[in-house]
């Protein structure tokens, strides 16, 4: 596929050698060790794409699967509920949809993270994305949403979309097979109870890369798509709305999947500006299943 130049415009004006300080000063915080998600995290790699027109990136011998480690979760290789999930051999990992097509996704991450979950924050920015029509790839912690289950309608009000971002959140480069596992499974089985049109996909937490462990236990849970990103902005470390904007500016590009996360106010004030930015750019926000299956 022939490559295409692609100029995100300014929306403060600043010129060529501002965004470029800004998209070093995102590399620079990267590089520390901020990975999504979790301060634990290893820090993103070359992230393959997949999906019409792109390549997944290449996999390692998968490990054995082994039975979960929590009490009372179904097994990774019963049959799952909810739609599309089969399971078989390692899942593929994507970062990106196609690039020849003026598309992006937004997609957020809901439950407990460093600094908590409001869920006042993150209605008001469900609102927002609802007023300026802007579809988002919420990917929910099993866990969190099963205790807040009134967000349930508010999220797939708007034509939002809504995914597996594991049981309880861990560091899931951490944990044995068996507990990767459980992780996936759990969400996958409240995601089945509360929304059960929803669900497809599966992003793992405390990284931003999906290791061929977690690859393979995705597999096994039905999942045959894991969905990294090649756009992150950390605003987990709250660096104000405007460092948000000016990063998710930096790395944009057609085809991007963006990677942002409820409960942060300085995300809340920059997402208006983020929709701007997009449709300023000739770029439509879609979900992730639209951005990779049409």
């Amino acid at each position: 596929m022939t490559s295409q130049r692609f100029t995100v415009p300014d929306m403060e004006g600043n010129g060529p050698s501002r965004r470029r300080l800004l998209a070093a000063g995102s590399a620079a915080a990267a590089a520390a060790g901020l990975a999504a998600c979790s301060g634990s995290a290893s820090p993103a790699g070359s992230a393959g794409a997949a999906g019409a027109g792109s390549t997944p990136r290449p996999l390692r011998a998968p490990a054995t699967a082994t039975a979960p480690a929590t009490p009372g979760s179904v097994a990774a290789s019963a049959p799952p509920p909810g739609p599309d999930l089969v399971p078989g051999g390692p899942a593929t990992a994507v970062a990106n949809g196609p690039r020849d097509r003026p598309r992006v996704a937004l997609t957020f991450h809901l439950g407990p993270h460093e600094t908590g979950q409001d869920p006042a924050l993150a209605r008001q920015l469900l609102g927002e994305a609802a007023d300026l029509g802007v579809p988002i790839t919420v990917f929910a912690v099993g866990q969190w949403l099963d205790a807040h289950q009134d967000l349930i309608p508010p999220i797939l009000a708007a034509g939002n979309e809504v995914a597996n971002h594991t049981y309880t959140h861990p560091t899931l480069t951490a944990l044995p097979a068996g507990q990767v596992a459980a992780e996936i499974a759990g969400c996958r089985d409240v995601l089945a109870r509360l929304t059960p049109t929803q669900g497809r996909y599966f992003r793992p937490s405390g990284t931003s890369t999906a290791s061929p462990l977690i690859l393979t236990e995705a597999g096994a849970a039905g999942y045959r798509t894991v969905v990294d990103f090649d756009v992150d902005p950390l605003d987990y470390t709250s660096p104000g709305a405007d460092a948000v904007v000016a990063r998710v500016r930096a790395g944009l590009r057609p085809g991007s999947i963006v990677s942002l996360h409820f409960g942060y106010p300085g995300t809340v004030a920059a997402f208006p500006r983020i929709a701007t930015l997009l449709r300023t750019a000739g770029l439509t926000p879609v979900t992730v299943h639209d951005l990779l299956t049409t």
